[in-house]
């Protein structure tokens, strides 16, 4: 924290606009929960806010890290959410939109726009299958706002559908690509478009796809260029680093 912003809380505590506990808040950075640290100055160094990783935490952790970010953001994502979890959570906070098929919990505050930036990220998707993960990324990207077209179930295996939806791949600022079993449907997009692709391999996939190892392993050794690999069924992942692409492409647009 630089000593501006540091003078500037400190006149603040002084003129009685913020509360003494308000201003630690602000100057440790952080609030401390005991059982997590929820990190509130997180935008302002990396240009997203804190994402809640859901798997493992309690509803009541939960609503307690959410309602923390809703101090320091006007954007909340919390990922890996099942059903019953999501609707203890929502009894407790508003205005949270819960996605069954991505897993994922958002809240935005009414005065927030829904699109921050021009143009837009494709996630294409290779099979309804993998569509969680797909879903994952499309709603990682849109929580930190920017628009997506979903393009869906064009893998190899009928690879006309892709060619279909060519154009829309081809005018994105940055292109997700998802798919299982041997994930050759990254390696054909990389192939076909100028943008840069960000491959997911998914765990989708018969025996020898060994949980997604080999669809990772395939998007590694991709011969086409431009592309680059995220985790197994990390599709929060690829939405977020298709989202830092595209918003420094719009930062930069308006710089020239």
């Amino acid at each position: 924290m630089g000593n501006e912003q540091l003078d500037q809380i400190l006149n603040e505590v002084k003129n009685g606009s913020v509360s003494i506990e308000e201003a630690k808040k602000q100057i440790r950075a952080f609030d401390d929960m005991g059982f997590a640290k929820v990190d509130s100055t997180r935008e302002k160094r990396t240009g997203f806010p804190e994402v809640i990783y859901g798997e493992g935490k309690t509803a009541e952790q939960i609503i307690r890290i959410i309602q923390s970010l809703k101090g320091s953001t006007n954007r909340v994502l919390a990922t890996r959410i099942d059903q019953m979890k999501a609707l203890q959570v929502m009894e407790s906070v508003n205005d949270l939109v819960y996605s069954e098929t991505a897993r994922t919990l958002f809240w935005k505050h009414e005065d927030e726009p829904d699109v921050l930036y021009n143009g837009y990220i494709a996630v294409v998707c290779a099979g309804t299958s993998d569509l969680p993960v797909a879903e994952e990324a499309a709603l990682t990207a849109e929580a930190f706002g920017a628009s997506v077209k979903r393009i869906y179930d064009v893998g190899v295996a009928g690879i006309h559908r892709l060619f279909h939806n060519l154009e829309d791949i081809e005018n994105a600022t940055v292109t997700i690509a998802v798919a299982g079993m041997e994930g050759a449907l990254a390696s054909v997009v990389g192939g076909l478009v100028s943008n840069p692709v960000v491959a997911v391999p998914t765990s989708i996939g018969y025996g020898a796809n060994f949980q997604g190892l080999s669809a990772l392993l395939s998007m590694l050794n991709a011969c086409s260029p431009g592309i680059s690999v995220v985790n197994i069924d990390n599709g929060f992942g690829a939405g977020y680093y298709a989202t830092l692409i595209h918003k420094n492409i719009h930062l930069g647009a308006e710089k020239i």
